[in-house]
């Protein structure tokens, strides 16, 4: 049954959404014969998003837009280009913005854009040039609005025995596992900034910050930069080019990262969501009861500032965040990157340029843990499907949605919490013969505790103009919702260990992010995609939950830091030369896969769910997904239906004295044919949940804890060939 079926509540909604595209794409064919020929027609259709439609159909942008302004009588719109050119600094591109009276803002690298402005009737044109992808607005982004480390499973002893270290039970000060803290590993945590001289982001010793960067890209398309002399405003100031030479070493690229560095900031997080999402992934919580420790209390944290003091940003913003972060990954050894933020998109991942961004940093080698979006329901408290947002719809990304556990370490009674949004996801494209197929990727991946979860409060730093003087105030969140601070002491906690309560699947994502953390410590060569299988298989379904509203179910950090373990330390070094065959084994000299695959949480037998879901809709289980090497952990690879796309990497030479292949130049995307996914005796689970129908609760309404029992018990078919190319679960 197709998903947009009567069947599925969320039906009303998205007949209405396609109705007004009918519309839209009505009146577009209608009015731009007058406008462009023929030919550019059909590119306008394929490369504008819908909003952009819409702005070119009625000749004006929105009073409400933060990407449309009026200059002189004449609309304007920023919107980011995606490329393909051959030439990474899109010369060509970037010299016909200037032609047709906009501006060039700012060039990315995770994906191959330029951050424009334009008058709204020269988009048209500049959409049909030969070297144009797409065109998406610059929209708005914003963040999706120790009892943790119990419920997750990261104090528990290891029940297998199958830890090469043969020591049994890891510990250390009765939390986590000795030696698994996230030392070494780097946390990039894309959000309001993180309050670096809170306790909760002290070093081991109690001195020092493990804030190691902080930067702020606020404001990609606004800010001032120094050019011929002269200091220009970037906002609606057309025929200009800000682009700067970025290379290692170059006079731009250190102007850029003086510009940039908020290391010295006062206030580097005003609004306090930063600070409390960076303290569930990686802080230090013993400074005070209750015990606010995160998941990985001593990894590095990079702070890297994309939303203002009221939790919001752009599009463009966020790109700066994620080029930074790929450019220094090798150097600094950022590993995770956590997105609890969101951008409003109905564009296809394959185009939606936040999607694009991210699958450049899997490629990497950088994790991606997003929030999945807290649009479960309806104004009316009604449950809605198909509500992932950007980039947490993207198929290389890890999407968390949100459980609650009742404030109890027991997980018998935790629930998937209402407002975590549900999948699967909607973003659509038109396919080669005008036809719209919607992307239909089955989302979350997985669920995280996200329910009034404790956490740190930043602290401000206000100074007096007259006087000069210092005050100290907590975040405007805490300021404002003193509640937050129920049972904690409010808003008179002590300067630089307050804590706040906070729910949402922004706040389940950080845990997942220093899970990640974990594994990696573990095992450096986890890849991204593998890490991803890792989590899933060792998640547990909550009960009562289907397919699109939990993923494969809640984190299990015992379970997915076990099968790290028992893997060879060697592997992404031996994907990346290619030296490691399809179905060759995984695991290290010596070691087994666990004979038993559950986990002791709070005391509690946890059985892992053993579900893996792979190329946007297929249900995959059985050891040999980690016994035996699968194409689908080569990180440069990505697969989704009967879509998939190689990644690769490109980076700087030796510059300047600086150290070749360290830097990122640039990246780029290609089409694949017959590639193999999936190797033999891996189970496939497809026919167990059969094609979708919300009525009949199958196929991604499946409830997940039965579709696991059934795998448990021996069901699923064990795959002779294999997988290439295919589709996947009837959707």
């Amino acid at each position: 049954m197709n998903l947009t079926d009567a069947s599925t509540p969320h039906l009303a909604a998205r007949r209405g959404q396609q109705r007004a595209l009918s519309v839209i794409l009505t009146a577009l064919a209608i009015a731009l014969p007058a406008l462009i020929s023929a030919p550019a027609q059909a590119a306008i259709t394929d490369k504008l998003s819908t909003d952009l439609l819409v702005a070119v159909t009625t000749n004006k942008v929105s009073s409400t837009s933060m990407w449309g302004s009026t200059a002189n009588g004449q609309p304007l719109i920023k919107a980011l280009i995606i490329s393909n050119s051959a030439d990474p600094e899109m010369a060509g591109l970037r010299a016909a913005v200037l032609a047709s009276g906009g501006a060039v803002y700012a060039r990315f690298y995770a994906v191959q854009a330029l951050l424009v402005m334009l008058p709204l009737d020269q988009l048209t044109g500049i959409a049909a040039r030969p070297d144009v992808v797409s065109m998406s607005p610059n929209r708005a982004t914003a963040r999706t609005a120790s009892l943790l480390e119990t419920v997750t499973g990261t104090v528990t002893g290891n029940p297998s025995g199958a830890a090469s270290n043969g020591n049994g039970p890891r510990r250390y000060a009765g939390k986590g596992y000795i030696g698994l803290d996230g030392s070494g590993v780097g946390i990039a945590v894309m959000d309001s900034g993180v309050s670096a001289s809170h306790s909760g982001f002290l070093d081991a010793t109690g001195t020092l910050t493990r804030v190691a960067k902080a930067v702020n890209l606020q404001n990609v398309g606004d800010l001032k930069k120094i050019k011929r002399g002269e200091t220009a405003s970037r906002s609606w100031l057309p025929g200009v080019d800000f682009t700067l030479p970025l290379d290692p070493g170059s006079a731009g690229r250190i102007a850029l990262e003086a510009q940039i560095n908020n290391q010295s900031a006062t206030s580097p997080d005003e609004y306090g969501h930063g600070t409390h999402v960076a303290s569930i992934a990686a802080g230090r919580g013993a400074f005070r009861k209750p015990d606010s420790t995160g998941i990985a209390p001593n990894a590095k944290i990079f702070d890297i500032k994309v939303l203002d003091g009221t939790g919001n940003g752009t599009l463009a913003d966020v790109l700066g965040g994620i080029d930074w972060v790929l450019y220094h990954a090798r150097e600094y050894n950022i590993r995770v990157i956590n997105l609890s933020l969101a951008a409003n998109s109905t564009e296809t991942y394959l185009t939606d340029p936040l999607c694009r961004a991210v699958r450049a940093a899997s490629a990497a080698g950088i994790t991606v843990v997003v929030a999945g979006g807290n649009f479960g329901k309806n104004g009316s408290g009604a449950e809605v499907f198909g509500t992932v947002a950007s980039p947490g719809n993207d198929p290389t990304v890890i999407t968390v949605g949100s459980a609650n556990s009742r404030g109890t370490v027991s997980r018998g009674d935790d629930v998937i919490n209402g407002f975590s949004s549900r999948g699967p996801t909607r973003g659509s494209y038109l396919d080669a013969v005008g036809v719209r197929q919607i992307d239909n990727l089955v989302k979350p991946d997985l669920v995280a505790p996200g329910n009034k979860m404790l956490g740190a409060a930043a602290t401000e730093v206000v100074v007096n103009k007259l006087t000069l003087a210092s005050t100290f105030s907590l975040d405007s969140l805490l300021r404002n919702n003193p509640a937050l601070g129920n049972g904690l002491g409010g808003t008179a906690q002590p300067n630089r260990q307050a804590l706040k309560y906070l729910s949402g699947t922004s706040i389940a994502a950080p845990a997942v992010s220093g899970a990640v953390a974990l594994m990696l410590q573990a095992n450096p060569g986890l890849t991204p995609p593998l890490i991803k299988a890792i989590l899933q298989y060792t998640a547990q379904p909550v009960a009562g939950a289907s397919l699109v509203q939990q993923g494969a179910g809640q984190l299990n950090v015992d379970g997915a830091v076990t099968i790290a373990q028992t893997l060879r330390t060697d592997l992404s070094s031996a994907i990346a030369s290619g030296s490691l065959a399809s179905g060759a084994s995984m695991l290290a000299a010596g070691n087994a896969f666990p004979s038993t695959t559950a986990s002791t949480i709070a005391g509690t037998s946890v059985p892992w769910g053993r579900l893996v879901l792979a190329g946007g809709s297929q249900l995959l289980s059985g050891n040999a997904l980690f016994t035996a090497f699968q194409p689908i952990y080569n990180p440069r690879l990505w697969w989704a239906g009967r879509n998939a796309r190689r990644v690769t990497v490109n980076y700087w030479p030796s510059v300047a004295g600086l150290a070749g292949n360290l830097y990122v130049k640039s990246t780029t995307e290609a089409p694949v044919n017959n590639q193999a996914f999936v190797t033999r005796g891996v189970v496939l689970a497809n026919a167990l949940a059969g094609s979708s129908s919300w009525l009949g609760r199958s196929g991604v309404f499946m409830n997940a804890q039965t579709l696991s029992s059934l795998l448990i018990a021996g069901s699923g078919i064990t795959m002779a060939e294999g997988i290439t190319m295919a589709e996947g679960i009837t959707m």
